[in-house]
């Protein structure tokens, strides 16, 4: 066999595998690429993620945990870096890498289970503000108070603001003692 045989022999075997299929990444045109064989590509408000040109993952546009675990998922799985994670969708390397340990410490439980607070302060607890309001009644100042229960003054003035405590009718000012 001639050297120019062997090459193209080589060559052929080299693009098209053993079995004779091609193993060239092909991707459509309006994929951002993440690395050489893995890109990203949203159509109709769900994005794909393709390895190779096959879609491996998919989720809903604002679908934010989903996001996070999918990475920190192709991150763990080796098929990207943290830094081509921040590169493409221009995300911070803390994230990034917060995500990933969350992913490889907890699991992809830790993703998607619901919050505890439903958007309520962890501190200023129905009993912790009844206490505060009985103080308040009794004259103290939402400095001495927040000492006391080991919050912060601005905690109170906050539940002030949004009416879950009530001023000391005697005080004008609920900072400041009578």
């Amino acid at each position: 066999m001639s050297y120019l045989g062997i090459v193209c022999r080589r060559i052929k075997i080299h693009i098209f595998g053993v079995m004779g299929q091609l193993l060239l990444p092909l991707f459509p045109s309006d994929i951002r690429m993440i690395t050489l064989t893995l890109g990203v590509r949203e159509e109709n408000g769900t994005v794909y993620y393709l390895h190779s040109g096959m879609p491996i993952f998919s989720h809903a546009s604002g679908d934010m945990n989903m996001f996070r675990y999918i990475t920190s998922n192709l991150i763990l799985q080796g098929l990207c870096a943290n830094q081509d994670i921040v590169d493409t969708f221009h995300v911070s390397a803390d994230s990034v890498r917060r995500w990933k340990k969350r992913l490889s410490e907890e699991g992809e439980k830790a993703f998607f289970k619901p919050e505890a607070r439903h958007g309520r302060s962890h501190k200023l607890l129905p009993d912790v503000l009844d206490r505060i309001q009985a103080r308040l009644n009794e004259g103290k100042s939402a400095y001495a108070i927040a000492r006391e229960e080991g919050i912060s003054e601005g905690s109170i003035r906050y539940a002030f603001g949004h009416g879950r405590l009530k001023k000391n009718p005697g005080s004008g000012n609920p900072g400041k003692n009578a």
